[in-house]
């Protein structure tokens, strides 16, 4: 049986390949070099951004990386009129002094500081994400009345500086019992950080189609197994993305703090500001030790949740 070949191609052992009427396979068309090359336009913008970018993050690192310097830098040598870039003669005895130094006599050091502000971190960000991501699918997944009010009120709550209403927070927290208390401070915090959350979730939960929950009741699943097993996937990244933007404020929050704390309950901050003092130097050797320390905590909370903020992104797909 003879293979029929259609005009301009022939059946080959290599597969199919174009040929010229006369039978010669043809050669494919390769661009030149030159018209691969990018314009010299192209090349000068690039390199712009590129040294753009460059300054940028040199910018944004510089300050840590000074921060660190100058914990690791004798505190005679800090003072000195002429900087150094690199700790040539590095010391740990800052660390040690910010580490066992207490923000006033009788008052709370590093250790305690650090589980009194891990403490507040940790129940604001569970309750912060378990209201606001409930309200958040109240608010884009059902329709009821004063809906629009509730959304617009959200977006106001959380355009007024929280400076403007410490008079008011701290005249309530006073009439609750809760003045230096860890309770009083982490709803302080809740009430902050919640309506930023639930605007953010509102958009997360409104980009997943209501489809995949859809298509996995007729699948089988009742309307809560479709939820916690499609939609809820899905929604990971907005939740590691809210979470540790409730982390940050909780972590770094100082006016409240100062305001609501004493003694034996300050947080990181409060005490971190205990360095500088009126009747003695400030030792800055230890208030850059006692910063790095309350940095390395953060950094290890980012190193643990950059994974899950891509990995939520296709966790919950249909699989056809």
């Amino acid at each position: 049986m003879s293979t029929q070949v259609s005009s301009g191609m022939q059946l080959g052992t290599a597969g199919v390949e174009e040929v010229l009427d006369g039978g010669t396979p043809a050669r494919p068309r390769r661009r030149s070099a030159q018209s691969r090359r990018p314009s010299p336009r192209r090349v000068a913008v690039r390199t712009l951004l590129n040294i753009a970018a460059l300054i940028v993050f040199l910018c944004s690192v510089f300050p840590v990386y000074w921060m660190v310097n100058m914990a690791l830098t004798p505190s005679n040598q800090i003072i000195s009129r002429t900087p150094s870039f690199f700790p040539f003669e590095a010391t740990f005895r800052n660390f040690v002094t910010a580490w066992s130094r207490e923000a006033a006599p009788g008052q709370t050091d590093f250790p305690h500081a650090l589980i009194s502000t891990m403490t507040v971190t940790g129940g604001v960000l569970v309750v912060t994400l378990l209201f606001a991501f409930l309200a958040s699918v109240a608010v884009a997944r059902f329709h009821f009345g004063g809906r629009r009010g509730f959304i617009v009120s959200v977006l106001i709550v959380q355009m007024i500086p929280g400076e403007a209403m410490m008079f008011t927070i701290y005249g309530m927290i006073d009439d609750w019992r809760l003045m230096n208390t860890l309770l009083g401070l982490g709803i302080v915090y809740t009430a902050t950080v919640i309506p930023f959350t639930i605007w953010t979730l509102r958009g997360f939960v409104a980009g997943v189609p209501a489809d995949l929950e859809e298509a996995a009741m007729i699948d089988g699943c009742t309307k809560t197994q479709a939820f916690w097993r499609v939609t809820f996937p899905l929604l990971a990244p907005g939740l590691v993305s809210t979470g540790i933007f409730a982390f940050i404020q909780a972590w770094n929050e100082f006016t409240m703090a100062l305001l609501l704390m004493k003694g034996y309950n300050l947080t990181l901050m409060p005490w971190l500001n205990s360095f500088q003092s009126a009747t003695e130097a400030t030792n800055w050797g230890a208030v850059m030790a006692g910063s790095t320390l309350i940095a390395i905590p953060v950094v290890i909370f980012f190193l643990f949740v950059q994974g899950r903020m891509t990995g939520g992104l296709v966790s919950g797909a249909v699989k056809g």
